[in-house]
């Protein structure tokens, strides 16, 4: 996207190994919010959005424990929760280490 900034922002995609994924709806705020988030730190994340998708939903909903609420993010196939939880992850300085880990 804006590759070119990376240096400017000192963001090392390059370090970013795990495979992260977010269930979305287009004019989710908190799923735009936690795309911002993963696209500062330079994240490439595969999107599923689920729009008016109720299978989808419910796909997502098996992964994540039951969650239906948008946002559910996972990491390497682990459940960290929603836009929120990203955050929370983020300020214990504990997303960058899960990012940097590649899928086992």
């Amino acid at each position: 996207m804006l590759d070119f900034l990376n240096p400017l922002l000192n963001r090392h995609p390059e370090k970013i190994k795990a495979n992260v994924e977010i269930y979305t709806w287009a004019t989710c705020p908190y799923c735009i919010r936690a795309k911002l988030l993963l696209w500062w730190k330079g994240v490439n994340f595969t999107e599923y959005k689920i729009d008016g998708d109720e299978q989808a939903r419910e796909k997502m909903a098996q992964r994540a424990n039951g969650k239906r609420s948008v946002p559910q993010i996972f990491i390497n196939e682990r459940h960290v929760g929603g836009c929120d939880d990203l955050y929370a992850l983020d300020g214990r300085e504990q997303l960058d280490p899960l990012l940097v880990q590649a899928p086992s």
